[in-house]
């Protein structure tokens, strides 16, 4: 099962609440990332910057690729959010089911489909991996992914 966001131009709302630390003081990982994907799955196609910085840690680091130089703090990814929706018009995009690992961490899939301001169709897929803190924020993010021109919808079985 994957989530899905097809809506251009609904209001992404405010912020996510941070799930609950359990009594240890540690996160509930799977809530943390099922948090995640939501906030995603409404921040990237309503273009909403704002809630993307909401599920960072003040001092987080977001690395969008392995070469890139890494966004630094909410603002950060923030920062990355608005500089990433700057020329889309559209954008349709999945969430595969998170894959919990050991401690604060798990994995997330993510496809796109993403039409620019002069038309141009792309497909994007990837994986986040993902750090929690105690709050349930993310305080750090590294991305891998690939891009095609055109559009190309998530093959059956993608994501679970």
């Amino acid at each position: 099962m994957f989530h899905q966001r097809t809506e251009r131009s609904r209001s992404a709302g405010g912020p996510l609440s941070p799930p609950q630390a359990v009594a240890s003081g540690l996160v509930d990982v799977e809530s943390a990332a099922r948090r995640w994907i939501e906030g995603w799955s409404r921040a990237w196609p309503a273009k909403d910057a704002d809630l993307v910085a909401s599920l960072y840690a003040d001092d987080s680091v977001f690395r969008s690729l392995p070469f890139r130089e890494p966004h630094r703090g909410s603002s950060g990814a923030e920062d990355y959010a608005r500089w990433a929706f700057g020329d889309q018009a559209d954008a349709r995009c999945w969430f595969g089911e998170p894959v919990v690992g050991h401690g604060s961490r798990a994995a997330v899939e993510y496809w796109a489909v993403v039409t620019s301001t002069e038309g141009e169709v792309v497909t994007i897929a990837g994986a986040s991996f993902l750090r929690f803190d105690d709050a349930g924020l993310v305080d750090e993010q590294r991305d891998y992914w690939v891009q095609q021109d055109g559009a190309v919808e998530p093959p059956a079985g993608w994501g679970a």
